[in-house]
């Protein structure tokens, strides 16, 4: 299970790259406990000054491992929800290059990042109705700040799918290219950061956040409670139950 993220530090950056490519890096259990680790990690080691969080350049993430979703969704907290509370909490800039599919967890937790590289072959989605779910890691507040709530309904609600230059008009991200291009432009753009004075860094992504701080909590809290309610509602459980038949 160890190899399914993979960390290199260096120069200042903590690079942490899921490694679960012939399931296009969907996220189990496990990998979510492995995720906060290393995000606690990050957060602990002073030499660290940026994260980034990648796939390859043909794949990022395709959100969660449904089967190992079900088997633990009757868990009393599960762990995806910890690691939105780990992420939406981590104090050090965090870069993440994208390609390929972002499907859920995959999309939101971008919103999360200070900057975003994503390859022109990167899909976006949110599906959460579909699966009888609702928004969660904060995207009902922090996507509908960006796009507003008419976009937001579609992008979440009808799971409409969209591109990379799409991703780019909404402010998701913040530039793109080749795929081929995807992993070094995100280490250059996260060694770039690292390079900087490391207060100054830390001060001003502090006051950049910090007034939306309080609503982003309360959202957090809000979303995990009605996700928790929801994933084991009967709709949810035959919706997931079909993906197996």
């Amino acid at each position: 299970m160890s190899d399914l993220i993979l960390t290199t530090e260096k120069q200042g950056v903590f690079t942490i790259t899921l490694n679960r490519i012939d399931k296009k890096n969907a996220l189990t259990n496990a990998m979510y406990e492995q995720l906060c680790q290393h995000f606690a990690y990050a957060e602990q080691t002073d030499s660290i000054h940026c994260v980034v969080i990648q796939g390859n350049d043909a794949c990022f993430c395709a959100g969660n491992d449904l089967h190992d979703f079900m088997q633990c969704s009757g868990d009393d907290e599960l762990v995806a929800l910890k690691f939105v509370k780990v992420l939406s909490e981590f104090t050090k800039p965090l870069v993440a290059g994208v390609a390929g599919v972002a499907v859920g967890i995959g999309t939101t937790l971008l919103l999360h990042c200070d900057m975003v590289i994503a390859a022109n072959n990167s899909r976006f989605k949110l599906p959460f109705t579909q699966l009888g779910l609702c928004p969660e890691a904060g995207s009902s507040l922090l996507l509908t700040q960006k796009v507003g709530a008419n976009k937001a309904f579609e992008l979440m609600v009808l799971g409409t799918m969209f591109n990379a230059e799409e991703a780019l008009s909404y402010g998701i991200t913040n530039q793109t290219c080749q795929p081929s291009e995807v992993l070094a432009l995100t280490a250059e753009v996260a060694q770039a950061i690292a390079n900087l004075p490391v207060e100054s860094v830390m001060t001003s992504r502090r006051l950049i956040r910090q007034g939306n701080k309080a609503a982003l909590s309360e959202a957090i809290s809000d979303e995990s409670q009605a996700f928790a309610h929801l994933v084991n509602t009967p709709t949810c459980k035959n919706i997931l139950a079909k993906f197996f038949k």
